[in-house]
């Protein structure tokens, strides 16, 4: 009778290291989902984040290139240069003597 109740007595203590071991399974396994999801999150933050910095810095830029155009259209009309000579004219002046 003593085996028998030793092995019974093993059979309980084997079935109860398997729970153990299953639920210290279980708890690493759902420790690491969550970081997972954790670290998912905040990439998915960061690269939202890179993605509308990006998009801000062509903008200004965009926007930096039209103020620059706007200035140059306006100064031009602005500035009036004095009427250029012929080549004509230029030919028949008499050279400069050394």
């Amino acid at each position: 009778m003593n085996t028998k109740s030793s092995k019974a007595a093993e059979a309980l203590f084997r079935k109860q290291d398997q729970k153990a071991a299953m639920s210290e399974y279980d708890q690493r396994r759902n420790a690491e989902l969550e970081k997972s999801a954790r670290l998912r999150v905040l990439r998915l933050a960061k690269e939202a984040a890179d993605r509308d910095a990006t998009e801000q810095a062509a903008a200004a830029k965009v926007a930096a290139r039209k103020s620059v155009a706007k200035k140059s259209v306006a100064k031009k009309p602005a500035a009036k240069k004095p009427a250029a000579k012929s080549r004509k004219a230029v030919a028949e002046k008499p050279a400069a003597s050394a």
